[in-house]
């Protein structure tokens, strides 16, 4: 069964357009550890424009008792300032990222060519000190695996905003077929399988259904969209029975 971590960012924008504190992400993370998610996501972009750096230490601080077995994943691009947040907090996953600093959301995986390899591979490094699981953000396309190996990396994350569209749009055999062959063959090299980008209950069980043996997703916007309608917990609910197929 593929496990649901929900990514705060979008309770941590809301929050960030007053200065009440509310919504309350503390709150928020606690009703999705009971309402059943597995995990909790964070993407401390530099401009804090949505989950800031203290937001990532209270969080750490609040999931203790819960961890390891319901995780933190930390997502960014392996700078300095990000590498060290990733080295004191020391969640169980980190996910790396290849958006530029002011990149507006992260819409394009790891290419892994001569000028990505040296940073990813001196980061998941690092990573692996400090026992977190390394994963890389990557496009569908089952090239990329050997590159990912290469680069030392225990899992994928595979974007799939690219087939959201898609769906929207009544063209997507073709990215799901990617999508597919991409998890067959990581599986196959032994590397664990995530998604995450512009998923919703609509679009994801055929993929669940196209990746067997998928591990995770990471779904924040849509399930914080869905949440205005059927109240959080039940989003989550609903978000964790589709991922279970």
């Amino acid at each position: 069964m593929a496990k649901l971590s929900v990514n705060l960012n979008k309770i941590a924008l809301l929050r960030n357009s007053r200065h009440t504190g509310v919504p309350d992400v503390a709150h928020f993370a606690r009703l999705a550890h009971e309402a059943g998610a597995h995990g909790l996501t964070v993407h401390p972009r530099p401009d804090e424009r949505h989950i800031r750096r203290t937001d990532v230490f209270m969080l750490d601080r609040l999931m203790r008792p819960w961890r390891p077995e319901f995780e933190f994943n930390i997502e960014g691009y392996p700078d300095p300032r990000f590498m060290d947040l990733i080295a004191e907090v020391r969640p169980e996953q980190c996910t790396l990222v290849p958006d530029a600093p002011g990149a507006f959301t992260s819409d394009e995986g790891w290419k892994l060519g001569p000028d990505q390899m040296g940073l990813a591979r001196t980061a998941i490094q690092q990573l692996k000190a400090q026992g977190s699981r390394a994963i890389l953000f990557v496009d569908p396309n089952p090239d990329i695996v050997s590159r990912v190996i290469d680069a030392g990396a225990e899992g994928i994350e595979l974007y799939t905003g690219g087939y959201a569209q898609a769906v929207r749009e009544g063209r997507q055999a073709e990215l799901l077929a990617a999508c597919g062959e991409t998890c067959a063959k990581a599986r196959a090299a032994g590397l664990a399988v995530n998604v995450g980008h512009d998923l919703n209950l609509d679009n994801l069980p055929p993929l669940v259904a196209a990746m067997p043996g998928l591990a995770e997703a990471s779904i924040g916007h849509e399930l914080t969209a869905d949440a205005l309608v059927l109240g959080w917990a039940e989003a989550i609910r609903r978000y964790a029975a589709a991922l279970a197929g």
